[in-house]
């Protein structure tokens, strides 16, 4: 058990514009473990997002005429004092968002390496000489293309990774120059406005940033104004196909999600992959959408790998996410009860519990699943509980179409020694990214992450998030 470092005990403001204002509008914000209230937080209204507009449309030239070097200084700023208030944010996300100790230190430490690379690649953005003479016409002329700034952009985010999702978002627009408004997820809203604490300190420009926790109706006047450049989404994938819908002419950039599989071949080490495996399945209850959903057994060696896996589920304790090597809630007692009831609906189809299958309140217990029909929500849907399936597989090709038999594609595992194998996967699965050797649910802050088909387009990882929120400017001169 650590010791509380950290008592929410005060309401919490929005940002406008930079500043915090509060309003008589607010939300209350509980403790995922124990439902009691920790906080309130202001909400903004239909009036302030639109003034959050005007201000992020006035920003649009001061925050181009940053040096790269001063969103520099600012990235490394919000580096600094993150670090210095680990504690506080590590039980901050054991109480708002329920994440079990060992996971919000996770978080922190990604969150620290998202405005770290983010601080490095702001002095990178690069540009390219474009020789024009490859026929007479260009005799002559030669053109220079730069990356700029695409404008204000709109960011709305998740509940389950409060603090490095967001700053995903707003570390890119930072190291580029955007100014941006976001919408942090109303179940996890103040880890997004102590972010919004630290860049207050800073001297980026007024209107740069505004974190404006908001009621869904009133945020359809962000979606829609075309001023706001970018839309960028991390969610379900219902509400994000229907934001993209509502967005106009304006850039979309969708994280949305999965239902991930993981491959295991056969000559593999059992003890590596059952940790693996029991790791990616249930760490932070399963709500991540990379979280391990579907897995694939090479039949040689599927009774020997579900046995170990179920002894390993069975082994887990799940209770306050402040005791270590605890697992804690899903985020509430409604997403219990649907995890629960797409369960039993399995259970009447044919398929058969091994281990878990049961909740107290919004804790859940880890739970292990076969014979699970195709046409099944726990199948075929996202489940977000710490709930996997498992079935065994002959043919390696046919398991490959197997997985491809998903309307998502964010990220597949392949536990596997055959290098052949790998590629072939690599080649064949219609998803974002192919993890060789271990778990979908690997990520690493700098790399292209993002899905195909239900999960979404475009991709984040800094650099790749950076682009989408830049444009490539030309200029051609005529030398001749």
């Amino acid at each position: 058990m650590i010791a509380k470092e950290f008592v929410i005990d005060k309401e919490y403001p929005f940002y406008l514009a930079n500043e915090p204002l509060s309003s008589n509008n607010r939300m209350t914000v509980l403790d995922k473990y124990s439902g009691k209230e920790i906080s309130q937080v202001s909400l903004a209204d239909r009036d302030t997002l639109l003034k959050a507009i005007d201000y992020a449309d006035k920003a649009v030239k001061p925050m181009r005429e940053l040096a790269a070097y001063e969103r520099q200084d600012i990235l490394l700023h919000c580096v600094k004092r993150l670090k210095e208030r680990e504690l506080e944010l590590i039980d901050l996300l054991c109480m708002e968002a329920g994440k079990p100790l060992k996971d919000a230190k996770s978080e922190i430490e990604r969150l620290y390496s998202t405005f770290q690379v983010a601080a490095e690649e702001a002095t990178r953005i690069y540009g390219e000489v474009l020789p024009l003479d490859i026929g007479k016409k260009g005799a002559g002329y030669v053109g220079q293309w730069k990356r700029v700034p695409i404008g204000p952009c709109l960011f709305i985010t998740p509940f389950n990774f409060p603090l490095n999702l967001p700053a995903h978002k707003i570390a890119p627009a930072i190291a580029v120059g955007c100014p941006f408004i976001l919408k942090p997820a109303p179940q996890t809203p103040i880890s997004a406005l102590i972010i919004g604490e630290i860049l207050a300190e800073t001297h980026l420009p007024k209107g740069a940033f505004s974190i404006l926790p908001c009621e869904l109706k009133d945020a359809e006047v962000l979606v829609k104004d075309p001023r706001l450049k970018l839309l960028s989404f991390t969610g379900s994938a219902k509400a994000g196909w229907e934001l993209k819908a509502n967005a106009g002419k304006k850039q979309v950039v969708l994280e949305l999600g999965g239902n991930a599989a993981c491959i295991v071949d056969q000559n593999v080490d059992l003890d590596h992959v059952t940790d693996r495996l029991t790791f990616g399945s249930f760490y932070y209850s399963g709500q991540s959408c990379i979280s391990v959903q579907r897995i694939y057994i090479h039949d040689s060696i599927y009774n020997v790998l579900r046995e170990k896996l179920v002894s390993k589920a069975k082994a887990l304790k799940y209770g306050n996410p402040k005791d270590e090597n605890t697992l804690g809630p899903v985020i509430d007692e409604a997403a219990a009860k649907r995890i629960e009831s797409w369960i039993q609906e399995a259970v009447k189809a044919g398929a058969k519990i091994l281990c878990g299958g049961t909740r107290k309140g919004a804790l859940f217990e880890p739970t292990l699943l076969e014979n699970v029909p195709v046409d099944q929500k726990a199948y075929s849907e996202e489940i977000f509980g710490p709930v996997a399936l498992l079935e065994p597989f002959h043919n390696f090709e046919d398991v490959l179409a197997k997985v491809n038999d998903s309307r998502y594609g964010l990220q597949a595992g392949v536990f596997t020694r055959d290098l052949y194998k790998a590629h072939q996967a690599w080649d064949t699965l219609e998803v974002g990214g192919v993890i060789i050797n271990d778990v979908p649910s690997w990520r690493s802050d700098n790399m292209p992450y993002g899905g195909t088909k239900d999960s979404g387009i475009g991709r984040e990882g800094v650099r790749f998030a950076m682009e989408h929120m830049s444009e490539i400017r030309l200029m051609v001169m005529n030398l001749s």
